[in-house]
């Protein structure tokens, strides 16, 4: 039960700092749920955000829902997705109640483009970290590049590719042709070894 209540406490307060939407909240997750509780990894969470891309639903709550099901099965799924959910809710229900009131007060729409302007941040943020640990040889790269390419060109197509078929069509041909991280490192670490027994 304390497993599952630690659950809850953790997302609730990720929900309620989850400004900018899933791929803002990596840091958060990474910082609280990969450093300091060690209930993931950093590979599986990029895992989850992949899985959470092409799954209906919010990327965040998506994400929790698969941390909370693999910490503590069904039950963890629960509480880790009911505990996302509570402080949002909470935070637009005070919102909604006042917002419409304040909403034209200048000091509120300067706020409000100061908070577009950190989303942005932990945006970036969150982009380079994925690109450090995903995009590792020319293979990745080349993958990263098709992808972003037909992504960026579907607003100029008369239709356009949804992002759920680009994350599938990238992890097929992943499966088909890539490799992880850790294989990656083992190549590079094999090839070094090779090459210094040549050299001796």
């Amino acid at each position: 039960m304390k497993e599952l209540f630690d659950l809850y406490i953790a997302f609730f307060k990720i929900g309620c700092v989850n400004f900018g939407g899933g791929y803002a909240m990596l840091p958060l997750l990474e910082k609280d749920l990969v450093t300091r509780r060690g209930w993931t990894t950093m590979e599986h969470l990029r895992d989850y955000f992949a899985i959470g891309q092409c799954t209906p639903g919010i990327i965040a709550l998506n994400v929790s829902t698969f941390i909370g099901y693999n910490k503590k099965k069904l039950p963890g799924a629960i509480a880790a997705t009911c505990g996302f959910l509570t402080g949002p809710i909470l935070l637009i229900l005070i919102i909604a109640a006042f917002l419409t009131n304040f909403a034209d007060l200048a000091i509120v729409q300067h706020a409000f483009a100061g908070i577009r302007v950190c989303v942005c941040v932990l945006i970036v943020q969150a982009v380079l970290r994925l690109w450090n640990k995903s995009v590792i040889d020319v293979l990745s790269f080349l993958i990263f590049l098709v992808i972003f390419v037909l992504n960026v060109s579907s607003r100029f197509l008369p239709w356009s590719v949804p992002a759920a078929l680009l994350v599938i069509a990238a992890g097929i041909f992943g499966i088909l042709f890539g490799r992880t991280e850790a294989e990656h490192r083992a190549a590079a670490s094999e090839k070094n070894a090779k090459k210094k027994k040549e050299d001796h």
